[in-house]
């Protein structure tokens, strides 16, 4: 074989085998990217499809329809009124408790649509939160459950507690743009 023969072939092989690399490498970083910004999310997706492919790429249209909504931080008087708020639904807990987990997922759903969340559906909230607020959505699920269990009274005092916990992992997460305030 001629030495051009050899380049020939040689240098198609390489090509192709760094255009593999490169593609190899972008399909990890994206992958980290999801992993990082979807927390466990991520990985309840995975298991929710039938691949990883179609699971990332839910996640990635789940990040095009974030992108496109209105999200926004609120401003610090609204903050105090939703913590003022949040204070007072703590507080009816201890003679109400039904009332204040229903009182609290009303508050937390304000809270959603005032930062600019669409409300309407439940699965398209979690949908729409998992993107920046993945570490907290088991919470908010857990919540919403033991709340649809107190409309039947079917929750005990116990599920109801836990629930206003829940409840309260996702508040803060909302009212604080998902940074943890300064204390």
């Amino acid at each position: 074989m001629s030495t051009g023969t050899l380049i020939a072939i040689i240098v198609p092989v390489v090509v192709v085998l760094l255009a593999c690399a490169v593609a190899i490498g972008m399909m990890l970083r994206r992958r980290r990217h999801l992993q990082e910004r979807f927390g466990p999310e991520y990985e309840r997706t995975m298991e929710d499809r039938d691949s990883r492919l179609a699971a990332e790429r839910e996640l990635h249209a789940r990040e095009e329809r974030h992108d496109a909504l209105d999200i926004k931080p609120l401003p610090e008087t609204v903050r105090d009124r939703y913590a003022d708020n949040w204070r007072h639904v703590q507080e009816q807990f201890v003679d109400q408790p039904d009332e204040a987990v229903h009182e609290a997922d009303r508050l937390v759903t304000a809270l959603m649509s005032e930062r600019g969340y669409p409300t309407q559906d439940f699965e398209q909230q979690l949908k729409d939160l998992s993107v920046e607020h993945g570490r907290t959505l088991q919470h908010y699920r857990a919540a919403h459950e033991v709340n649809g269990r107190s409309v039947q009274h079917k929750a005990t005092t116990e599920d109801l507690r836990g629930a206003m916990v829940h409840y309260r992992a996702l508040f803060d997460d909302l009212l604080h743009n998902g940074h943890r305030p300064q204390e």
